[in-house]
């Protein structure tokens, strides 16, 4: 069916418009803990156009959003509208075909976003089944809260989102190394839900070395743990004791093919990756981010420091951009960013800036590669600095 040029279907009614952002809030409920599936949120509307049930995709393997909406709808389900924020399934995995489901349930209509990218979709079933099928409402919004996912399946590996930490002036540490705190309380509560959201969080030597990060979430109840990776190319940054082999969460070295076996004990698992071929030091981070989307990673939290940022920037390796400015200024001392193999200004990566928020008093900025998922969504509805802070969970 054609769209509108906000991605919404023209024939929706207000209360179908209604339901699918409330869908696209549920489905962002599922961020962090579906992969390798996508989130998915689901409202349905009884005969008379009223919602009567709704449910999301909480758990890869669990039941999906459609199956959670119409158990809550019940016999009200009959006759009604289902409306969904992703094309429903039409296979059979751990779980059976939402398309069916709800064909057996009696839904009548069925209003969902986006196409399933693979080719299981159950556009086709459903239609064959009698049942009116329309594609488009509210697209961008549904695309948005699901790029991740849609980007990775396209792009056979993880979406990678770089966040860092500066000064006003930009400065990531101070000249003797210091780095806690430039930002806020408020602001690293925020980075714990956005690690929640997440599949793997990243970093690499210079940063073990000099923090030993925990990278586990921590203040977020009920998150699922993000896979922690250090790219630790010689073997021995990560030593016996370090935080991130403390069981928390599940930890991955990277090191070079050629590097030293570093001594765990089983406390993690130790990845071996060829180096990198593009004159720079380290191992490869395509390689990396193959093995990661092959264990199901479908998102990842770049949290290097300037040079690892560098390296990923300098590759086309990074997607999204999240900065947490603090009104400090200090002059000197590293910048945000490494070397990225950019010298001069038209080579500069140029983002959108989709999001500025105040979270406490910093300011967090989120910007996109120009014609992405997220940079359309914010063509249709901007969204403008706020002045009221964000509060902690």
């Amino acid at each position: 069916m054609a769209t509108d040029a906000a991605g919404s279907a023209p024939s929706a009614e207000p209360a179908e418009r209604a339901a699918m952002r409330r869908a696209v809030e549920l489905a962002a409920r599922g961020l962090g803990s579906t992969s390798p599936n996508p989130v998915v949120g689901c409202v349905v509307l009884n005969s008379a156009g009223h919602p009567v049930g709704e449910g999301w995709h909480q758990r890869a393997g669990g039941p999906h959003a459609e199956v959670h909406a119409l158990a809550e709808a019940g016999d009200d389900a009959r006759g009604g509208t289902a409306v969904v924020t992703l094309e429903p399934c039409d296979h059979t995995g751990r779980t059976g075909p939402c398309s069916q489901a709800l064909i057996d349930a009696g839904i009548a209509r069925v209003l969902y976003a986006v196409a399933d990218p693979g080719s299981n979709g159950g556009e086709r079933t459903l239609a064959a089944a009698g049942v009116d099928v329309e594609r488009g409402l509210l697209a961008d919004e549904a695309a948005a809260v699901n790029a991740a996912w849609l980007t990775a399946v396209g792009i056979r590996r993880p979406y990678v989102v770089w966040k860092y930490a500066a000064t006003l002036d930009g400065r990531v540490a101070a000249a003797d190394g210091s780095s806690r705190w430039i930002t806020s309380d408020a602001a690293r509560a925020d980075v714990h839900r956005l690690r929640a959201r997440t599949d793997a969080v990243i970093v690499g030597s210079g940063t073990a070395r000099a923090d030993d990060p925990h990278l586990a979430v921590r203040g977020v109840p009920g998150a699922v743990q993000p896979l922690r990776v250090v790219i630790d190319t010689a073997g021995t940054a990560v030593q016996p004791g370090a935080r991130v082999l403390d069981g928390t969460a599940p930890t991955l070295i990277a090191v070079a093919q050629d590097a030293a076996a570093p001594e765990l004990g089983g406390a993690a698992e130790v990845l071996r990756l060829p180096r990198s071929e593009g004159g720079r030091p380290g191992v490869d981070l395509p390689s990396l981010l193959n093995e990661l989307y092959g264990r199901g990673v479908r998102s990842a939290l770049l949290e290097g420091g300037p040079t690892l940022a560098g390296a990923f920037v300098g590759e086309g390796l990074v997607d999204e951009v999240i900065g947490y400015i603090a009104p400090v200024l200090m002059g000197s001392g590293p910048a945000a960013l490494g070397d990225a193999g950019i010298a001069a200004i038209a080579q500069a990566l140029r983002l959108q800036m989709t999001e500025s928020v105040r979270v406490g008093p910093d300011l967090r900025i989120t910007a996109v590669a120009a014609g992405s998922a997220r940079a359309r969504a914010s063509a249709v509805s901007p969204v403008t600095a706020s002045t009221a802070a964000t509060e902690e969970s």
